[in-house]
């Protein structure tokens, strides 16, 4: 049901332009709380498209994986917006998040020992800066200190930065 919700914004965004309406009430309890998910499309040869997501849950699961879905397609910064031309072999994947867990770091060192390769999703914030990767990330930077130096990088951060205002969450996902 999840995945369905998420081609039938993508394709509503397709046919109208704008973003697909939904009442969570038309949906099961567990889309109907709170939840933040994020929307990852990719062609047929593996090739980024687009990936929006929210990290904090502040409105309905439903109504969150349908916002993702149609910004992923057509409002991700990184992508020209999808076209009826990428349908074919579109791979759609939707990640719904656990919760934020705040990790006790004093230094990178303890940020390292504590990261679950292969498992966590890290999110890194410093004052106005933040950035995080889904735990499919590990598949292409499968050693903790690579992770987070390219997770650096996408924060616009030096590769060797660590402040004592740097805090790191972690969380998992349910695949769907």
């Amino acid at each position: 049901m999840i995945r369905e919700l998420a081609w039938a914004s993508v394709e509503f965004g397709l046919a109208h332009g704008v973003p697909m309406s939904c009442s969570e009430l038309d949906y099961p309890e567990r889309l109907r709380v709170p939840g933040a998910s994020f929307v990852t499309l990719r062609s047929n040869h593996g090739a980024l498209l687009g990936c929006i997501g929210t990290l904090r849950p502040h409105r309905p699961l439903v109504r969150d994986i349908v916002h993702n879905a149609f910004h992923a397609a057509f409002n991700d910064p990184r992508f020209a917006p999808l076209t009826a031309a990428h349908l074919p072999g579109l791979e759609l994947h939707v990640a719904i998040l656990s919760a934020l867990t705040l990790l006790d770091v004093g230094c990178e060192g303890d940020l390292l020992a504590q990261l679950r390769p292969g498992i966590d999703g890290v999110v890194i914030e410093d004052r106005e800066t933040s950035a995080t990767f889904l735990p499919v990330m590990w598949e292409r930077l499968p050693e903790p200190r690579e992770f987070l130096d390219a997770l650096r990088d996408k924060a616009n951060l030096p590769r060797d930065y660590w402040s004592s205002t740097m805090r790191a969450f972690r969380y998992t996902v349910e695949d769907v």
